[in-house]
């Protein structure tokens, strides 16, 4: 038995060994690498930019998706070279360079690009990048020029009997008011050598949605035909993307494949994903609380595509190409696609699914593997906010619901455990009475179990039950941008980062920063190693070593990994834990069971050596 328990010992230090070298050196190490690359990439991309601009424009013909010069043709593949930019030292230079249109609403602010009729400015007035005071607001969208480039695009493809059609290089003209705001849309017209007239009425509602509204009057003596074509392209990968269970990349839902989810990552190796032909759904480039979606034509079937371009800049695109249409002589063609771009609020975008009838448009929110926990959760949490004007009160609430929803499989729980803390002894008398026999043992214990009504595993009820509601909790934490610099009290001003305290500069109290090696360790992590422990050290102890050193480690183990979790889902497991004692030390009282946390504390810090056996 000595031997086992050293074995367990010795496997218990290994992973606490293996943990704080993780922490302590690889995560540092990782770190170190990933910013070298990053400003490695930045210095590659700036040094691109500017053979470009001294080397000349573009020419006029795209590529196309397999890497070769084409002439646009009906059916030619979307647009994926980016057009001519001038190089710029900054955001404002570059938006400063071109001709533009002003973009005014009570959610966002920037400017609609006339070269392509791009929506490459985009500001969103109530976000901003940090908790701070004076912190700039999020850039959406930035012209392709820099090195975050990142940009929404709708144009045509055609031929040789349409003429030039708009494209990325089509420089539009404005008509009447020059400002887009949702009480005045924006009209844009091209004339084309071949007698084509494109209008375009771009409106936007006082939230994220554009509407596109194109209209093409073939004024000459032949039918045309031609397919319209939208883009999403970006330049850069976000650089506080997220990697646990959270999609950050391109994102759609289209044809019968459904919703398509791939990482940066993967995109880089696959180059290009080409989902099944659609009549209908949604594609873009999403971040954990920001989106960029296009929601093509339902007139046309279209061909949604993924692409990676690794010639000139690396950039990533998701784009769509509709079935050529044909427009007659005299007539006019009219198609409308709207465009999403902001922040992914779960009211905004579950209406817009609703009113414009978009297709699983919910989910542009990650919800995970656990939606339908996620969900309802998250519904929960948003109407208690409503009530108690603090998200994290509404977290605190949904414990206290949550734990009453479970009470009567808890209580059962707990009941079952109260009485093995009373069978304790008798369990003890058989095992040293069946020491050498094993197999009589368990047999005898299971006889006592079914006496006494005991069922032995239900005490791991409650734990199992956290189980999805932690990571279902997790995601809403996570992903849901309410939660977005959501503050509580005290120093917890974002309920969806970690608590900023850390116990090596006490808290805060001694005036300076930890250093970056140290395991970010706050007040709400402490607090929830203490509640576990306590909490676990009011059960019985497993008569199993194995299990007793799991106990014994778990709310170590726990306190560690959950300090650099959403500040706001340590607050719940901490309050959760405090609820479990309270209901655990009502029931044993019930059951007519002492509660010995005073002796198990007692136990626990005695180091008295067992007696050596005689020689």
């Amino acid at each position: 038995m000595d031997n086992q328990r050293n074995f367990f010992i010795t496997i218990a230090l290994s992973v606490l060994i293996l943990t704080l070298w993780q922490v302590f050196y690889m995560n540092p190490r990782i770190e170190r690498q990933h910013e070298a690359q990053k400003i490695e990439q930045q210095r590659q991309e700036q040094t691109k930019k500017q053979a470009t601009a001294s080397g000349g424009q573009h020419g006029t013909a795209e590529k196309n998706t397999s890497g070769q010069t084409t002439t646009p043709a009906p059916n030619a593949d979307v647009p994926g070279q980016s057009a001519p930019e001038t190089a710029a030292s900054n955001r404002a230079e570059s938006i400063a360079a071109s001709k533009r249109v002003r973009i005014d609403t009570p959610s966002l602010s920037g400017s609609i690009n006339l070269t392509g009729a791009r929506i490459d400015d985009l500001v969103l007035k109530h976000y901003r990048e940090t908790v701070e005071k004076g912190s700039p607001n999020i850039d959406l969208l930035n012209p392709a020029g820099l090195p975050d480039g990142y940009y929404a695009e709708i144009g045509f493809v055609g031929n040789d009997k349409t003429g030039q059609v708009p494209g990325p290089t089509t420089v539009w003209t404005v008509d009447g008011n020059p400002t887009l705001t949702p009480s005045t849309p924006v009209t844009l017209t091209y004339t084309n050598d071949k007698g084509l007239t494109f209008k375009r009425t771009i409106s936007v509602d006082d939230q994220y949605m554009f509407t596109v509204d194109d209209s093409v009057t073939n004024s000459g003596s032949a039918p045309i035909s031609l397919s319209n074509y939208g883009r999403v392209t970006r330049f850069n990968k976000p650089e506080d993307r997220s990697s646990f269970y959270i999609h950050e990349g391109m994102v759609g839902v289209t044809g019968k494949e459904g919703l398509e989810q791939i990482k940066y990552s993967k995109m880089e190796e696959e180059k290009q994903v080409t989902p099944g032909k659609s009549t209908d759904g949604w594609l873009g480039i999403t971040d954990k609380y920001w989106a960029v979606a296009l929601v093509p034509s339902d007139k046309q079937p279209f061909q949604p595509h993924f692409n990676y371009f690794g010639d000139g800049r690396p950039r990533y695109q998701s784009d769509y190409l509709t079935d050529p249409f044909s427009v007659a002589p005299g007539q006019t063609a009219n198609l409308e696609s709207l465009l999403f771009a902001g922040a992914k609020q779960v009211g905004t975008i579950n209406a817009y699914e609703n009113e414009h009838h978009i297709r699983q448009f919910d989910l542009l929110i990650d919800w995970g593997w656990f939606y339908f926990i996620t969900k309802p959760m998250f519904w929960l949490i948003d109407t208690l906010y409503k009530f108690f004007g603090n998200f994290g009160l509404a977290i605190l609430a949904t414990t206290v619901i949550l734990k009453l929803v479970f009470f009567p499989l808890a209580n059962q729980s707990y009941a079952s455990m109260a009485k093995m803390k009373k069978v304790q002894p008798a369990m003890a008398e058989l095992r040293e009475k069946y020491a050498d026999d094993k197999m009589k043992q368990q047999q005898a214990l299971m006889e006592l179990y079914k006496k006494e009504k005991i069922n032995p595993i239900a005490g791991c009820w409650p734990m199992l039950l956290q189980v999805p509601v932690f990571f279902a909790l997790y995601k809403v934490l996570y992903i849901t941008i309410e939660m977005r610099h959501a503050p509580f009290y005290g120093w917890i001003h974002d309920l969806a980062a970690p608590d900023p305290t850390s116990v090596f500069n006490l808290f805060g109290l001694l005036p300076f920063a930890p250093p970056a090696f140290l395991p970010h360790l706050g007040v709400w992590a402490l607090v929830l190693g203490v509640t576990m422990f306590l909490q676990m050290r009011m059960n019985p102890t497993p008569p199993d070593p194995t299990q007793a050193m799991i106990f014994n480690w778990m709310p170590l183990v726990f306190t560690f990994m959950m300090a650099n979790f959403p500040a706001g889902l340590v607050i719940y497991y901490a309050w959760n834990n405090s609820l479990s004692i309270l209901q655990q030390g009502v029931i044993m009282k019930r059951q007519g069971v002492p509660i010995e946390l005073g002796n198990n504390l007692k136990s626990l810090l005695s180091f008295r050596k067992k007696p050596k056996p005689a020689e």
